[in-house]
């Protein structure tokens, strides 16, 4: 479907930094992006894995930060929760105990902005580095190959079981690190991805996971998409 995946073009000029879990501490983030000298001046870009909105006191700001030309982001199964709440299809309960109390008490109005700001986010990235594809998803590749993921992602022939099934691995899905599974995602050179909070990132076969709970304790962990390294955490 079209919009499902963006593509990124190699970063010519500045750092591609890759940074887990937000969930609505976006104070933290900057002070995380300052102390490795992030500069949207000097071209760098920041690629969110999702989860950008819930449990932190500044969900809100979510709006502000997407507007930057320099933030991309895909969605993550707490925007997928703030998406579905102004149309009635998340439970009360359920939403509040996972950090959404914050929609919920906005107008209408502003959920509706917040819901149509998160629901244009891709589901997927493809980010070219010098060293290869990167791809960039929530929770987990729900594929063997990454080519066959996007296609399916761009499909206009797809189900609509089929889409909800591949959305559901997409951005809930924990079964490849449970699993402990560490068959490499063929097609790409990592496969960077969030969702599953770690007290340190780690890597199996060629996904690499990086909620290391920056939104709780400040210590993001920030991935420079060249290297596939730390750029630094704080």
């Amino acid at each position: 479907m079209r919009g499902s995946v963006k593509r990124l073009a190699r970063n010519a000029d500045g750092r591609d930094i890759i940074v887990g879990d937000v969930h609505g501490c976006f104070t933290k983030l900057q002070y995380a992006l300052q102390a490795i000298g992030f500069s949207p001046e000097a071209g760098d870009r920041l690629i969110m894995v999702g989860d950008l909105v819930d449990r932190g006191p500044e969900s809100a700001w979510v709006v502000e930060w997407l507007g930057q030309p320099w933030v991309h982001a895909v969605q993550g199964n707490h925007e997928d929760m703030a998406i579905r709440w102004p149309d009635g299809n998340m439970e009360w309960g359920n939403y509040a105990a996972n950090g959404g109390s914050w929609m919920i008490a906005l107008d209408r109005e502003t959920q509706l902005e917040v819901a149509a700001t998160l629901a244009a986010l891709p589901i997927a990235i493809e980010l070219e580095t010098e060293q290869g594809l990167v791809g960039v998803v929530h929770a987990e590749c729900p594929t063997p190959v990454w080519r066959d993921f996007t296609a399916m992602l761009e499909s206009l022939t797809l189900s609509g079981k089929r889409r909800r099934a591949l959305l559901e691995c997409a951005q809930w899905s924990r079964v490849r690190v449970e699993m402990g599974d560490t068959d490499p995602v063929e097609g790409v050179r990592a496969v960077v991805v969030g969702h599953t909070p770690m007290l340190k990132s780690i890597t199996l076969g060629n996904t690499i996971y990086i909620d290391t709970m920056g939104w709780r304790t400040g210590t993001f962990t920030l991935l420079d998409a060249s290297t596939l390294c730390p750029a630094g955490a704080v």
